[in-house]
């Protein structure tokens, strides 16, 4: 019965681990087998029977009869007089099974053996979660918000798996509580010691995609591929997509009525502003999509350099560069070529137009800098706008930017 009190956890272990029937009997096998080894100095002649559902488990050690003076090897021999203690008809010869109790190994030996089993078994546990999350990197994963630190957010999956969301994978806008449940990618897996360490990403452009792919069952169903994605996580992005079948639209069936079929994307993005266009392999015109909405009166690539010329009238000159420069860099970051934007217009206006710089004794530094993210870099630039306009894509107050267009009207007035 000693052999009770250590091993009636076995089942325990079965249904808390799920470890399957087969395999939880090789981890029990090597732990006793690496006992007896350390008592015995060899397990060649001992049997385990082991019974993990009922927790039960027999082993028995094997030994050749020899004559009492003959023996040389007590793990492996036993002498006539001993065996026929345990049966008067034995022989020198034949050979002899006894039953080895736990106890038999020692008390410290024992605890050392169910502290090994705990170790086996969680190591096993490891390492299948290690190449169960290896097979998911890359594929959305959803799991609950266990607890928030201040460089990541812990999540746990409904089998208490533990997953990292850390600071820098998170949209900015993002903001979670506990018990909110969390969509990403499996970004990587990594081992600290011997536990894995799971990553979850909502930054990289495989979120997206895999949200298009979740979200547009054209894509889902392979009828719209997706050529690439390039994004600013949660300020902006781009998506190039293309079809093989003429009569399927790829933007429109990615976008949808209104919107619609996309709108569930930039929620889960934090209102991420997702520009759809369609994929060619004609270089110019898919510089020309890419910069939307901004329109390009010509291009001119360089091949060798991979930097293109992009050629605009005055008035496009903003949309192309785009709030903080977003969309000309994701523009130059999907086509693969970098963009110079130059401006088109009157040779006159221009000839009588005014760096901005040159007002800095008049404007502040910062204030210059603000309106050239959006591509504004001179006098006459900034009158053609719309103040409500400029408001909107700028970090400036409307009074700041009445009080610089007061300042550019002056000169230009005398």
């Amino acid at each position: 019965m000693e052999n009770i009190a250590l091993i009636e956890s076995f089942s325990e272990f079965k249904d808390d681990k799920l470890i399957d029937r087969v395999t939880l009997m090789a981890i029990l096998e090597d732990v006793f087998r690496n006992a007896l080894k350390k008592k015995y100095g060899s397990d060649d002649n001992f049997d385990i029977i082991i019974n993990p559902d009922k927790g039960d488990m027999e082993i028995w050690r094997r030994r050749v009869i020899v004559a009492d003076e003959d023996l040389d090897f007590e793990n492996e021999e036993i002498t006539l007089t001993e065996a026929r203690r345990i049966e008067p008809d034995f022989e020198i010869g034949e050979e002899v099974s006894e039953e080895v109790k736990l106890i038999d190994l020692g008390r410290r030996a024992i605890l050392a053996l169910r502290q090994n089993l705990i170790s086996k078994i969680h190591e096993h546990d490891n390492t299948n979660l290690y190449k169960q999350f290896k097979d998911l990197i890359g594929d959305i994963y959803t799991a609950e918000v266990h607890h928030v630190r201040p460089r990541a957010v812990i999540l746990v999956d409904d089998e208490g798996n533990e997953i990292v969301l850390p600071k820098e994978k998170q949209i900015p806008s993002d903001f979670f509580r506990k018990g909110d449940n969390v969509r990403g990618i499996i970004e990587n897996v990594e081992l600290k010691g011997n536990k894995p360490q799971i990553i979850m990403s909502r930054t990289s452009e495989k979120f997206l995609e895999k949200l298009f792919e979740q979200e547009i069952p054209e894509v889902f169903d392979g009828l719209i591929t997706i050529k690439g994605v390039v994004r600013i996580p949660g300020e902006k992005a781009k998506v190039a997509v293309d079809s093989y079948d003429d009569r399927i639209d790829p933007v429109g069936a990615c976008v949808g009525m209104k919107g619609s079929r996309i709108h569930g994307i930039v929620r889960e993005l934090g209102n991420e502003n997702i520009d759809v266009i369609n994929y060619t392999t004609n270089t110019q015109l898919f510089i020309t999509r890419a910069l939307s909405p901004a329109k390009v009166s010509s291009i001119k690539i360089n091949e060798e350099t991979k930097r293109a010329d992009v050629f605009l009238k005055l008035e496009e000159v903003s949309k192309a560069i785009g709030r903080g420069g977003h969309n000309i860099k994701l523009a130059g970051l999907l086509t693969g070529y970098e963009l110079d934007v130059i401006r088109e217009g009157n040779v006159a206006e221009e000839e009588d137009d005014v760096e901005l710089t040159e007002f800095s004794d008049e404007i502040d530094a910062w204030v210059i800098e603000e309106f050239a993210k959006i591509g504004l870099d001179t006098a006459r630039s900034i009158l053609k706008q719309d103040v409500n306009d400029l408001v909107r894509r700028t970090d400036l107050e409307e009074e700041t930017i009445l009080d610089v267009i007061r300042i550019l009207k002056e000169e230009f007035e005398d």
